[in-house]
């Protein structure tokens, strides 16, 4: 597979090749400040199902990491982050205007890649493309009035994660020739363990260290993400909770200093709620293995199990 993937990097690095200076610096960026490269690997695992030597199988994994990539592009502007793998993000680079029309670029150049593919390819990437958009603009919104925010919560997941895991799941057995009755297993664990994901860089967020994540512990507190702990601890509150009323105050005050963000951190990892969020991590990533059931029992099964199991254990 090691080899698998120095091809799929030739792939990327081929995609976002452009002959002038601007759009050939800003398409690489990303890709060359590093990153896990999950999906492709998914690809790679799934195909595994059926004959994983088949050609077509390098540029599904190359899409599906380009798709990524350009939703990277696209958050960091919404989100104003200054940094994406511990690199200056785009926008901080080149500006608001350099970063989206990068992060367009990407997808243009992952569409590429799939019609290579035929039409079903095609269809599975825009329908995933569909999800993420979906998904972000459902993020922006909120919930509307008398939803349930943590099931709002957790549909946002499934659609900006869950959906493009799905989809690298899917394509690896399809275009690997491998059983069309793998694909619907292959599906729901990737929807599954993509909301597993999330939930634990929830976590992560709030209870590493500045070393284990490379950025500064509760950051999505101080940028008021509405993460599981927060939406658990906000309901506990509505339920007469006085702790949970009392971290929420420490929430909603000033964080701007890393002493009022460390001391609002603190108290909310140290709430039973943090431990909610971890249970119901775990139940997602649970429900994904159990999802691979119809699976042959063999290596790309454990496999996946396997990733399961070490999305929620990074979250401690």
């Amino acid at each position: 597979m090691i080899a698998r993937l120095a091809d799929i990097e030739k792939r990327l690095e081929a995609a976002a090749d452009q002959t002038r200076a601007l759009p050939d610096e800003a398409a690489h960026h990303l890709m060359r400040a590093g990153g896990k490269r999950v999906r492709p690997m998914l690809v790679l695992l799934a195909a595994q199902l059926g004959d994983p030597a088949r050609p077509e199988i390098l540029d599904a994994a190359a899409a599906v990491e380009l798709i990524h990539l350009a939703t990277l592009y696209h958050d960091d502007v919404m989100d104003d982050a200054p940094v994406r793998r511990g690199a200056p993000s785009a926008h901080a680079v080149w500006g608001n205007s350099v970063a989206i029309l990068t992060g367009d670029l990407l997808f243009a150049r992952a569409s590429l890649l799939s019609a290579r593919l035929g039409p079903e390819a095609v269809r599975l990437e825009a329908e995933t493309f569909e999800r993420l958009v979906l998904g972000q603009l459902a993020e922006f919104a909120g919930p509307d009035e008398g939803a349930d925010p943590i099931a709002h919560y957790i549909q946002v997941l499934a659609d900006k994660t869950g959906s493009l895991i799905a989809a690298s799941g899917e394509f690896g057995v399809r275009f690997s020739g491998a059983d069309p009755a793998f694909v619907a297993p292959v599906r729901e664990f990737g929807e599954k363990v993509g909301v597993a994901f999330q939930l634990a860089d929830d976590l992560i967020d709030l209870t590493s260290t500045s070393a284990d994540s490379g950025k500064t512990p509760g950051t999505d507190l101080r940028e008021g993400v509405p993460t599981l702990p927060v939406l658990y601890l906000r309901a506990a509150a509505a339920a007469g909770d006085a702790s949970a009323v009392q971290i929420a105050e420490l929430l909603d005050a000033d964080l701007s200093t890393d002493e009022a963000l460390e001391i609002a951190r603190a108290a909310l990892a140290a709430h039973p709620v943090t431990e909610q969020a971890r249970t119901e991590a775990r139940r997602w990533a649970d429900e994904s293995i159990a999802a691979l059931a119809p699976l042959p029992e063999g290596e790309v099964r454990t496999g996946l199990e396997a990733f399961a199991r070490q999305v929620v254990d990074r979250a401690g």
